[in-house]
């Protein structure tokens, strides 16, 4: 009976979870929309929070935490937008959303003109990373572009290159 209950109990907090990052995800999508008040934003940044908050162990936290980042970035909040991308790599995501979540650190950085750790974030996104994945060029090149703005005109010069050995067909190899 007692693994009966803790069962039930444990099913219960899930969907009570999921409903509340459902209805919080909605704000986010709601945020989004051209017709979207001006503090849309601000309320879907708050019911992330709010939500992750109360259910922290829960599957959806890491795509909130995801898009918290993402919604604090638009906010033009990089150190926020930073510590939600990190939240969401402290989940142990898919190796996705870790892509995405450093990427999302490295453009954080970046933005602050904190080129070595933007540096470092790409690089560290970029970890795993191969050819045939569909975010390779796109970090190669925020990779590169870092380098190249940061005065490390070799090191930018090496990272095209690879990327054009690598993927010749690259969308924009021009």
């Amino acid at each position: 009976l007692a693994a009966i209950g803790g069962w039930y109990w444990y099913e219960s907090h899930q969907a009570q979870a999921l409903a509340a990052y459902a209805e919080a995800m909605t704000r986010v999508q709601e945020s989004q929309t051209p017709q979207a008040k001006a503090d849309a934003r601000a309320i879907a940044i708050r019911g992330l929070e709010t939500t992750l908050a109360a259910y922290p162990s829960s599957a959806a936290a890491t795509q909130a935490a995801l898009e918290l980042g993402n919604l604090k970035y638009g906010a033009r909040d990089f150190a926020g937008a930073r510590a939600g991308f990190e939240i969401a790599l402290a989940k142990n995501p898919s190796p996705t959303v870790r892509t995405l979540a450093r990427a999302g650190v490295g453009h954080a950085w970046e933005a602050e003109r904190n080129l070595p750790n933007a540096s470092a974030a790409f690089r560290s996104a970029l970890e795993g990373v191969g050819p045939q994945d569909f975010l390779y060029e796109e970090l190669m090149l925020d990779y590169a572009r870092v380098l190249e703005t940061s005065g490390d005109k070799n090191g930018a010069i090496a990272a095209y290159q690879r990327l054009l050995k690598e993927l010749p067909s690259a969308r924009r190899a021009d």
